[in-house]
């Protein structure tokens, strides 16, 4: 057990020593909850609106009114035809028109280039206008009344970064020994060698979990994203999740030849899936079938899922059942295959 522990110092003070990467380690996830959280937003903000009419009766100035003191939309100017509220878009001096006739009717003319931005700037302004008719129609948004995009992207961020710290530091952490021939010194060691990488994977285990605090505080006081669920669930979720990143990270290492190829192979096998297949930027039910299939295989979708369940959501952990053992049976697998591969490689 000392010699198990010596390894373990050994390795975190390697870690500690090596600025750089504790700079990576604890800047991006940082950088990342900022960036996501207050610039690539897909919140609905000051949205510039045209409102075209040929008379201001007593109901459209309700309902204008309404319009404007809504957070997202403003006023810009009123013009009395169509065309003119069209002509004003195309020029960019305006995102949306309101168009409001003789018999009561609305229509809304939008700037299409951004067809996502375009459906939100329509359901919200469709929101503030349903009871234009006199008609009081009540909306209630369930977990996130706000509708604030950080609601999404805080699980999101926390599947990328746990997979990507995990399993490309691990792998590269790993081939760097063979690289430089130390491998071959820690193996004819006393310790058994699965003690060996089981010892270089803790450091990285409790960097994991650092990270993981360090994103549910900036989530908590930060983005004023509420956490919902149990703290304890929370974190044995996670850390199945990091037992995987893990595992997939010391099969890269045995796949790997050199820093280079083990950080080319975790970019291509986790940093595109994760952004294009988890759910984390777009929803996995638009996707084409085939892709959703290709989805099931990706473990960061289930992860984020049940992240988003129990942070947002508040759900019990009966809820997230199936998300816990697909992740647990790929943990298993990956972990039973890298250790195949580390024995055969070992003679």
């Amino acid at each position: 057990m000392k010699q198990f522990i010596s390894f373990v110092i050994k390795e975190s003070r390697h870690i500690l020593r090596d600025k750089r990467t504790m700079l990576i380690l604890f800047g991006m996830p940082v950088v990342l909850m900022l960036i996501f959280g207050f610039a690539i937003t897909t919140d609905v903000r000051n949205v510039r609106t045209i409102v075209v009419t040929s008379q201001m009766n007593p109901q459209i100035q309700a309902a204008v009114e309404r319009l404007a003191a809504s957070e997202y939309f403003t006023i810009t100017t009123t013009v009395p035809t169509p065309k003119d509220a069209e002509l004003l878009i195309r020029n960019q001096k305006a995102d949306l028109a309101i168009v409001f006739s003789k018999d009561h009717a609305i229509q809304f003319i939008v700037d299409g280039a951004d067809p996502n931005m375009a459906q939100q700037w329509t359901n919200y302004a469709t929101g503030v206008m349903m009871n234009m008719q006199g008609t009081l129609v009540n909306s209630k948004m369930l977990y996130n009344p706000q509708m604030r995009s950080a609601y999404n992207f805080v699980p999101a961020i926390m599947g990328m970064l746990l997979m990507l710290v995990c399993a490309m530091m691990t792998s590269i952490s790993i081939v760097r020994e063979k690289e430089r021939g130390t491998m071959e010194v820690l193996l004819v060691s006393p310790i058994r060698p699965l003690m060996i990488i089981i010892a270089k994977a803790v450091p990285y285990l409790v960097l994991a979990f650092a990270i993981l605090i360090t994103i549910l505080l900036m989530a908590r006081f930060v983005l004023d994203v509420p956490l919902q669920g149990s703290l304890v669930w929370i974190f044995v979720v996670s850390t199945i999740y990091i037992l995987l990143a893990l595992s997939l990270g010391l099969l890269i290492s045995n796949i790997a030849t050199s820093q280079l190829m083990a950080l080319l192979i975790s970019a291509m096998v986790l940093l595109m899936p994760i952004v294009m297949l988890s759910g984390m930027l777009f929803p996995i039910e638009s996707m084409p079938t085939i892709l959703q299939w290709l989805s099931a295989i990706v473990p960061p979708r289930y992860y984020i899922e049940a992240m988003r369940k129990l942070m947002i959501m508040g759900v019990g952990i009966q809820e997230v059942t199936r998300e816990i053992t697909v992740l647990t049976g790929m943990t298993l697998f990956l972990l039973a295959v890298s250790l195949k591969k580390f024995k055969t490689r070992l003679e």
